[in-house]
């Protein structure tokens, strides 16, 4: 192999000789060149060492000479070779014998090509120093190692991850799994948070609602009239269908002409209809007859069709259930156009009509009738009596037990304020007039009947005078034992049927507590009964205009 060793004229040798050897480098050198693409594909080939002995006899010998040469300024660099040779001595000095400290990590120094064929898996020669940089004669020469940098030096920081080179496949499955764990961890916090913001959220909702709710039920009243909140008592307009029958009677008045129209289910409220009157410049003037209607009309629609002649029905009436014969012959008068005497002058021969009885009390069925022009008056009430009888077949009361069939249907008919009842009041009635019951000697003691007997049937009350209750008349069923005379109204269809099939049960008194719903409480004992009227009379005192 030719001298590596530059002539000392040569200008270029000395200046090639001062830049670094890329054969040189290290590993990590060398993959750092290849990854920024300064490096080819191979490593230059190793070049081979002479002995460290010969090697560093002449490297010292050079030195010397190279020091007085400089400082005569002539004297020539070393080669690379040499400069290797070098560093290899001056490292083996410093070391302590490598037997003697075994498990120390070789240097730098000690890590040079040694001699024999070259391998690709041998390190790369350093690359020697530039003349300027070598250090004094005597002084160590570091290792001639790429130092680390900072970061890759020293125990790895705080949350970061070991070095992939020194983590095994169980902790990487480790660390990951650590990872997932407190990603899950936190979105279980998130979600348990969220439903305790709900479920707070919902509490506090439904406590706000339950206190509007109580504060509803227990001052509706107040919260309307601050609020102007008021309970609608009129119908709304495009609301009227189908057809009903109202009946106008002689002497009725905006008041009674509103019950009416509320009992037909015509208005809302039965104050509707009186309401709307008494915003008028002037009060309207009312006709007898029967008059075609709707249900659910407006309070102005109903007073509108009151008054329109075309809603009248010619040669017609209505009677509604429980009227007396004193009542039912105006109507009839009204509605047919016949003189009321004549229809007095009809009822007063009851036989004529095949009714068994002395009075035609209970025999004029309550319905809605038109008749021909032209009929006579005595044509008009066999029409009535013909609908009772029809009534009284159907439900299979036998030809001599219409008349006692009718006074019990009679007297249901006045006491029930609603159908439902009617059938209970029958059992009453039955249960008080059976001879085993003891608790009221045979007595019905129904205030109905007093009062019928006693004249107070229409004084608008419920309650008898207790003239009435002692007056000694045929109907009192509070002096006389069993039934009355005869019936004390004109009953119905239900009703008669009531009288025909009572409810089963034990009661043997009833008494309405409320008059605007129709409450009823059925009792078996007086102490009970009186417990009810008790209750009934303090409604009674509350509702001082109701008519108890």
């Amino acid at each position: 192999m030719p001298d590596d060793k530059p002539p000392a004229d040569d200008d270029f040798a000395a200046l090639f000789g001062r830049l670094p050897d890329p054969r040189g480098r290290t590993v990590t050198d060398a993959a750092e060149a290849e990854g920024s693409g300064a490096l080819g594909s191979e490593a230059p080939p190793p070049v081979p060492a002479e002995s460290a002995r010969d090697a560093a006899a002449r490297a010292s010998r050079q030195q010397q000479g190279g020091a007085a040469d400089s400082a005569h300024g002539t004297g020539a660099p070393l080669s690379r070779r040499e400069m290797r040779a070098l560093a290899s001595a001056q490292a083996a000095q410093e070391q302590p014998d490598s037997a003697a400290e075994g498990g120390r990590q070789q240097s730098a120094a000690e890590a040079a090509p040694r001699q024999g064929p070259s391998s690709e898996s041998q390190t790369a020669p350093v690359a020697a120093p530039r003349a300027a940089d070598a250090p004094p004669a005597g002084a160590a020469t570091p290792p001639l190692t790429r130092p680390r940098p900072p970061e890759e030096s020293g125990p790895p920081r705080s949350g970061q991850a070991p070095a992939a080179a020194s983590m095994t496949l169980d902790d990487l499955f480790a660390e990951e799994k650590a990872i997932v764990h407190a990603k899950a961890e936190r979105r279980r916090n998130r979600r348990i948070g969220g439903w305790i913001a709900l479920g707070v959220v919902v509490l506090i909702i439904g406590g706000i609602a339950g206190a509007g709710a109580w504060a509803w039920n227990t001052y509706e009243d107040q919260i309307r009239a601050v609020l102007g909140w008021q309970e609608p008592i009129d119908y709304e307009p495009g609301m009227a269908t189908g057809e009903v029958l109202v009946t106008v009677v002689d002497g009725d008045t905006g008041s009674t002409i509103s019950d009416t129209l509320y009992a037909a289910g015509v208005t809302m409220t039965p104050e509707a209809f009186y309401a709307h009157i008494l915003t008028l410049d002037a009060v309207p003037t009312f006709y007898p007859g029967v008059f075609r209607l709707q249900e659910q009309m407006t309070s102005a629609a109903a007073l509108e069709a009151l008054q329109n002649p075309d809603n009248r029905m010619e040669n017609s009436a209505q009677l509604r259930e429980g009227l007396t014969v004193d009542q039912s012959l105006p109507l009839l008068a009204d509605g047919i156009g016949l003189p009321l005497e004549d229809l007095q002058a009809a009822v007063a021969d009851p036989a004529a009509y095949g009714v068994p009885a002395d009075s035609m009390e209970g025999w004029l069925f309550p319905a809605t009738y038109t008749f021909n022009p032209g009929v006579s008056a005595s044509e008009v009430i066999q029409t009535l009596v013909d609908r009772t009888i029809q009534s009284l077949d159907s439900a299979g009361v036998p030809v001599e037990e219409r008349q006692r069939i009718l006074t019990i249907a009679s007297i249901i008919e006045r006491e029930a304020r609603f159908e439902q009842d009617f059938y209970r009041v029958s059992r009453v009635i039955y249960n008080r007039l059976s001879p085993d019951n003891d608790e009221t000697n045979g007595l019905l003691q129904m205030d109905s009947t007093a009062q019928y007997g006693y004249g107070e049937m229409h004084d608008g009350t419920v309650s008898s005078s207790a003239e009435a209750l002692e007056d000694d008349n045929p109907w009192n069923t509070y002096v006389n034992t069993g039934l009355p005379i005869g019936p004390i109204a004109n009953p119905g269809d239900t009703a008669i049927d009531a009288a025909m099939n009572p409810e089963d049960g034990p009661w043997l008194y009833f008494v309405t507590v409320n008059l605007d719903t129709g409450e009823t409480i059925f009792t078996e004992t007086n102490a009970q009964h009186q417990q009810a009227v008790t209750q009934w009379q303090q409604w009674c005192r509350e509702n001082p205009e109701s008519g108890c």
